[in-house]
């Protein structure tokens, strides 16, 4: 694991808006403290940068691990996982519903690795759909 500074954490937490960068839950709506975490694992060559770090939510971080790419379901073919710090959300994602539909590659073997759309968390997203908490920012 390497070091964080404070400024790096307030940065990227600033920037994310308290949000999962992956699955736009609210810090505020969950029980646990989110992580901020590389996106290319220290282990894959990833640097401890502005760039290379996001704001994730306990879920998101646990099923992501140091993975960076994943095999597409729909294709096989080896895909990156999505990039917060330099990928537009929409672009790969929308919602249908309380589920996160995939609309590239990229999207898919996020969604699929992720495991965004298990039925724990598209039930906990239709509760906040409901108290209009969900998505926690503009997509």
């Amino acid at each position: 694991m390497s070091y964080v500074s404070a400024s790096l954490r307030r940065l990227v937490i600033e920037r994310a808006g308290n949000c999962c960068e992956y699955g736009l839950l609210a810090q505020t709506d969950n029980p646990f403290s989110f992580h901020i975490e590389h996106i290319k694992s220290v282990k894959h060559g990833g640097e401890t940068t502005a760039e290379n770090m996001c704001l994730s939510c306990p879920d998101c971080i646990a099923f992501k691990g140091s993975d960076v790419a994943s095999e597409d379901p729909e294709t096989g073919q080896l895909a990156p996982l999505f990039n917060p710090t330099s990928q537009n959300w929409s672009e790969h994602f929308s919602l249908l519903g309380n589920s996160i539909k995939p609309l590239t590659a990229v999207g898919r073997v996020t969604v699929f690795l992720l495991r965004m759309n298990i039925d724990r968390r598209v039930a906990e997203r239709t509760i906040l759909i409901r108290l209009n908490r969900y998505p926690c920012r503009e997509i």
